[in-house]
Formats: C-alpha cells, sequence, structure tokens
C-alpha cells in the first residue's frame, strides 16, 4: 500500500492526498514533519513524499502558490517580510494572476468540464493566495475572479471535504507544537 508521509496543513501534502483520494487510490498517512523526515525518501526533508513499493517518490507540482509562498511567514506565522519583497511579490502577483485568469476556465472547473490536477492544486492553493493577500495588502487579489464560488462547488467534494477537515486539525496541531518550541 502506498505511503503518504506529510501533515495535513500543507496545501503541498493536501494536493497529493486530494489527488489519491479522487483517483480512488488507497494509501495510508504517515505524519512526517518537517525536520523529521525521512533523509532517504525526501533528501531536502520537504513534504509530502510517497513510499511505494518500488521506492520513494518525493516533490509535488505547484501552481500561481509559489510566489504569494514569500508573504506565508508574516501572513500565516507571526514572521516579518521586507517591504522590498512584499512590493516585488505584490508585481508578481499581478501578472501571474492576470496570466491565470486568461487560462482558468471555471466551467465548472479550472480546465473545463472535467475535474483535473489542476483543480486538485487550485483547491489547496487558491485559499492561501487569498488569504495572504488580503492580510498582507489589504486586498485579495483574486477577488476579482469566481474563485470564491468555484472553492465552494469544490467544497462540496467528499474528497476536498476530508482534506480541508485534516488541514484544519493538523494546522492545529502545528500552531502547538511551534507555540511549545518558544517555550
Amino acid at each position: 500500500m502506498l505511503k503518504l508521509c506529510g501533515f495535513a496543513a500543507s496545501n503541498y501534502y493536501n494536493k497529493v492526498k486530494l489527488a489519491l483520494l479522487e483517483k480512488g487510490v488507497p494509501f495510508e498517512e504517515v505524519l512526517a514533519w518537517v525536520g523529521e523526515t525521512d533523509k532517504a525518501a525526501s533528501p531536502l526533508g520537504k513534504v509530502p513524499y510517497l513510499l511505494t513499493e518500488r521506492g520513494p517518490m518525493c516533490e509535488s507540482t505547484v501552481i500561481l502558490e509559489l510566489v504569494a509562498r514569500n508573504l506565508y511567514p508574516e501572513a500565516f506565522f507571526g514572521g516579518k517580510v521586507s517591504d522590498a519583497a512584499k512590493e516585488k511579490v505584490g508585481q508578481q502577483l499581478e501578472k501571474n494572476v492576470a496570466a491565470f485568469a486568461k487560462l482558468a476556465m471555471f466551467s465548472p472547473y479550472i480546465a473545463g468540464e472535467q475535474f483535473t490536477l489542476a483543480d486538485v492544486a487550485a483547491a489547496v492553493h487558491l485559499p492561501l493566495v487569498s488569504s495572504a493577500t488580503r492580510i498582507i495588502y489589504g486586498r485579495d487579489h483574486l477577488a476579482e475572479l469566481p474563485v470564491r464560488d468555484y472553492l465552494k462547488r469544490l467544497g462540496e467534494r467528499p474528497a476536498v471535504q476530508r482534506v480541508n477537515a485534516d488541514r484544519k486539525t493538523s494546522t492545529e496541531l502545528m500552531l502547538q507544537r511551534a507555540r511549545a518550541a518558544k517555550t
């Protein structure tokens, strides 16, 4: 059986988990925090990684979100991002969101009528992009797109509901660990 290693507060982990659930692929979840990963399976110490009968697999593909990720330390974890970095990220987001808007169909899914890997990525990344830009810039950079309705539709899917619920629980646990590490 496949073993998905990581933690459900990670959008990268959730992207892989959602794809496995949507495809009906049986797997077991194994809790692996950053810094506590199997270095043979994930040489860079990242999550998620997948343990298979033929060996481990690591890394996941991303859309749009890598630019917004630079805002996460301040938006979500109490850190600080420099004003210069915020300006650079803001400019990149404007350009990337405009390009994304030209490609995304939202009819009803990102790429058209079928649920695809693009939707798996969008389900876990778009909420973070919206939240981070709202917190850092005072406005949701995705607000002009039908993202809210799209995410609501995706939220009706059982696999998305499971991933979202597990993400919430894991995020609370991750924050507890961070608070405990500071004391």
